[in-house]
Formats: structure tokens, sequence, C-alpha cells
């Protein structure tokens, strides 16, 4: 599955958005997607309340969709990569799109 984000700061308080791939089917936040419908060469268009963002295609036998990435603007780089990387998943999780900032190192302890 090819996978491309449209990255979306979440409200304070709002879940970040987790992903795992399963051959055809794609959960997103506990809901499974069963994408093993959409034809070589053809084009699913998504309706309802889902989190995608476009046309689902099957190219080459591949999928090629786009998600809604909600994340938390908290732990975040102000700046984010114009475009956010395409990753190639064929099992399990979704990594992470979000550029995060550095975890904050302990305090060094005084003798």
């Amino acid at each position: 599955m090819k996978i491309s984000f449209n990255c979306i700061a979440g409200l304070p308080g709002q879940h970040e958005t987790s992903a795992s791939v399963s051959g055809d089917t794609i959960t997103v936040d506990g809901v499974a997607y069963d994408l093993s419908a959409v034809p070589e060469g053809g084009f699913a268009e998504p309706d309802g309340e889902h989190p995608f963002f476009g046309q689902i295609a099957r190219i080459g036998g591949e999928l090629h969709l786009s998600l809604l990435w909600f994340y938390d603007a908290a732990t975040a780089e102000v700046h984010q990569p114009a475009a956010a990387p395409v990753l190639a998943v064929t099992e399990g999780e979704v990594p992470d799109p979000i550029t995060r900032k550095p975890a904050p190192q302990p305090e060094p302890q005084e003798a």
C-alpha cells in the first residue's frame, strides 16, 4: 500500500491518528477498511465517514491512498515538511509521518 498523508494539527486533547496495514485492509484508529474491492487500474470514491482524502486507486496491484492524519501540535516541530512523505507499507504499523520535537532531557542531578 502506498500511503500519502494530509497532516492536520489536532485540537488540544484530540487523539493522534494511528494506522496499520494487513493485506488490502487498512485499520485507522481502530476501524478496519477492506479495500480489496478496488479493481486493478480502477478507483474508489469513499463516501460517508472515513479517514481518506481523495480517491483510492489500485495501480500495478498496489493500493494508493491518502489519509487524513491528526497529530498533537504540542509534540510536533512547528515547521513540518510542505509535503509529508509517501510511505510504502505492506504489513504492520503505518509509521508516524510527523516531525517530532526532541524528547526533553532529564535535568542533571547535583552531587
